[in-house]
């Protein structure tokens, strides 16, 4: 391999290790993520390179929404509204948005056309918009109505640190087919029901973290404690606070 074979194979690693950190960044983070990956790469072309690939995949993962210029509404990037990379169908105002998916900006919006558009008859049992997931497969054949639900919870918490929760609970219903009307009370009812579940869960679960699983990680690997041995957190905005070689000189005796 000569010396342009491994300065593109060294540049192919560095736009992927830049994707996968701008993909995998909190929500709501990802800007502040791609203005350190720019500083780091310095090379404008890498950087466009893999923002132009990354922002998309976070942008739908995370399902985030974004104020159309009409101020009609939000339109919520997914790939469930995608008609195009850059191009996200509103159903609820019939519109379809573009997309700038690195500045994170809708840029125009236009009335959706009717191919783009939903049937009258699948129109009739649309129920309000959802955070999670839940495709609903109408199955004349057998005259049922079945939901297959992903529900997720992505959180970021810095606590002066820097803890993420990234989970996924799956599910899936069935119900008996009826009237638009009846079948949006069912739908409502279920999702209802697995999400308070869901979320009862996680409650309960984390309500245990500190004495169980913490304190498990605690004893075999000395994971970081919830507060140090002075019962205060460390004071990271002002660590001139602390000064381990002022104490160290003053202790040993080495200083005046």
């Amino acid at each position: 391999m000569d010396d342009e074979e491994e300065a593109k194979l060294s540049e192919m690693q560095k736009i992927e290790m830049a994707k996968w950190f701008l993909v995998n960044s909190p929500p709501g983070e990802i800007q502040y993520v791609a203005k350190d990956i720019r500083s780091v790469l310095m090379d404008e072309r890498m950087y466009a390179k893999a923002t132009l690939e990354a922002f998309p995949l976070h942008n739908k993962f995370h399902m985030i929404s974004l104020e159309m210029p009409n101020r009609s509404g939000q339109v919520i990037v997914t790939e469930f509204s995608e008609l195009d990379e850059t191009h996200y169908l509103d159903p609820r105002t019939a519109q379809v948005a573009t997309v700038n998916h690195v500045k994170q900006v809708c840029t125009e919006v236009r009335p959706a056309a009717d191919v783009e558009l939903a049937s009258v008859y699948v129109e009739e049992f649309r129920n309000g918009c959802w955070r999670s997931v839940w495709k609903i497969d109408f199955k004349d054949d057998v005259q049922a109505v079945e939901l297959n639900g992903k529900l997720g919870v992505v959180s970021h918490y810095f606590e002066e640190g820097n803890v993420q929760l990234d989970t996924c609970y799956e599910c899936k219903e069935s119900i008996a087919m009826q009237t638009p009307e009846e079948c949006a009370s069912s739908i409502t009812s279920i999702i209802r029901h697995h999400e308070s579940e869901y979320l009862a869960s996680l409650e309960e679960s984390y309500s245990k973290l500190s004495d169980t699983t913490f304190k498990v990680f605690q004893d075999l690997m000395e994971l970081r404690r919830k507060l140090p041995v002075t019962r205060t957190l460390f004071p990271w905005n002002n660590t001139l606070q602390l000064s381990f070689t002022r104490d160290l000189t003053k202790e040993l005796g080495l200083g005046k």
